[in-house]
This record gives C-alpha cells, structure tokens and sequence, in this order.
C-alpha cells in the first residue's frame, strides 16, 4: 500500500493531502476513489483511508482505521554528519533514514572536503530533504527526518548541548568495552546525538570540544571507515540497541 506523508495532524474522519502527493496519486499511480492509502501525520501516527475526492490540488481520504504498528525507535537520534562530497552524502541521509534517524545535521567541520556557500547549501539541504522523503516512505516509517541546516562546528555543539546524550566514534579511540558500555546504557526516550566525522576525520580540536561537553567517545573497530560507513556501522549499533529496549 503505497504511503503519503502530511504537515498536519489527524483530527477527525478524513484527511486531506496536497502539494506533491496529489500529483503522485493523481498522475503518476493514477488512483482512483475508493483506493486505499496510508497517511502519516505530523504526530508519527499512520492511519489507513480511502479515497474520496480528487480535485487539482488536493486529495481527500476518509480514516478506516489507525495503525498499532510502531515504526519509528524508542529513542530520538540525531545526526551531526561532517558534510561529505557528492553522492557520500546522499547515501548517508538515505541510509540513516532506513535505520531510524530522527535528523540530519550536516556540519561544516575543518577537514571537510566539500565547502558550500549559503545558496549552495540551500539547494543541498532541499536535495536531502527529498531523499529523507522518499527513503522514508520506501521503508514505510511514520515519520520524515528533519534535515537541519547547515552549520558550522561552533553550531554543531550548540545542538548537541540540548540532548542528554552524545556518541562520537573516533578511529584513534582504543578496545571495544567503551564502545559496549556506550551502547548499553542507552535508554528510552533519551535524546541521542551521534557526530561523524568528515573523509579527512576530525581535527583533534574537535573531539576535545566534544569531550568537554560529554560526549562519548568510542570504537568501530580497528579498521578506518569511511565517513558514509562510519555513519551507518554507528546508526545500526544504535538501532539495533534500542530496539531490544
């Protein structure tokens, strides 16, 4: 069943769609009424309805009933991602959407081979919204991650100061028991912050600013990943703790 996605929270017996999603159903999978669709509201809900009315710019759907099924992770984890060149980044938004990221920060960080300027930034920061649209609704999550601005470190850590935990796997932190001990003392409902590095890592001044706020730092192993693997070894740890909590 296919599923659309809106900015809006669920009230009453019927929803209404708009903006892309009326072209999608309309002329792409040339929906009729009386098709059934998921909708996900801005709540997390899923609900599954039915087509009633299709008009040029809007779709309307009457609610037959409401989803049980939990899709999204126990926790809220964000991604402070140091922004990687090209098509690293797309499939970092689209990977860490799949395993349940909440947002994506990308972050201007000082060994960060890609360099956007404000409108550039703009159009990327669009582009990767668009992906964390799709890939959610491939892998039938209830909800679109965020992708945040562009910042800069300074800024980086001034989100990060907001959540009441923060992971950092750094390729000279040494034996794997803080990387065990991190990842068993996640909780639910905890606000998890994860930073990546970028493809020329961090700068030691770097995780010594993420040390002195907190964060954790810890292993992947002896190997040196990549910054798009790194994000996603990281991302499916995570996930996979949280969902046995």
């Amino acid at each position: 069943m296919f599923q659309f996605f809106i900015n809006t929270e669920v009230t009453g017996n019927s929803v209404i769609l708009t903006g892309s999603s009326v072209n999608h159903i309309k002329n792409v999978l040339r929906m009729r009424q009386g098709d059934e669709i998921k909708v996900c509201d801005i709540t997390g809900d899923t609900y599954i309805t039915s087509i009633t009315r299709i008009e040029r710019d809007e779709v309307e759907a009457s609610v037959i009933l409401k989803e049980d099924r939990r899709t999204e992770l126990f926790s809220d984890v964000v991604l402070f991602q140091g922004i990687a060149k090209g098509e690293r980044m797309e499939s970092i938004v689209e990977k860490t959407t799949e395993l349940g990221v909440k947002k994506i920060v990308p972050v201007q960080m000082k060994y960060c081979v890609a360099r956007f300027d404000e409108k550039k930034a703009l159009h990327k920061v669009e582009r990767y919204q668009k992906i964390a649209l799709s890939a959610a609704k491939q892998c039938k999550r209830s909800f679109v991650p965020e992708i945040g601005n562009v910042v800069d470190f300074k800024g980086a850590l001034e989100q990060a100061s907001e959540l009441s935990r923060i992971l950092v796997p750094y390729e000279h932190a040494e034996g794997m028991e803080a990387s065990r001990a991190a990842f068993a003392s996640l909780q639910k409902n905890a606000t998890i912050g994860v930073f990546i590095g970028p493809e020329g890592g961090f700068d030691e001044s770097e995780i010594s600013a993420l040390i002195e706020n907190r964060a954790t730092v810890f292993s992947l192993g002896t190997r040196i990943l990549r910054t798009d693997t790194a994000a996603i070894t990281a991302l499916s740890l995570i996930m996979y703790h949280l969902e046995l909590l």
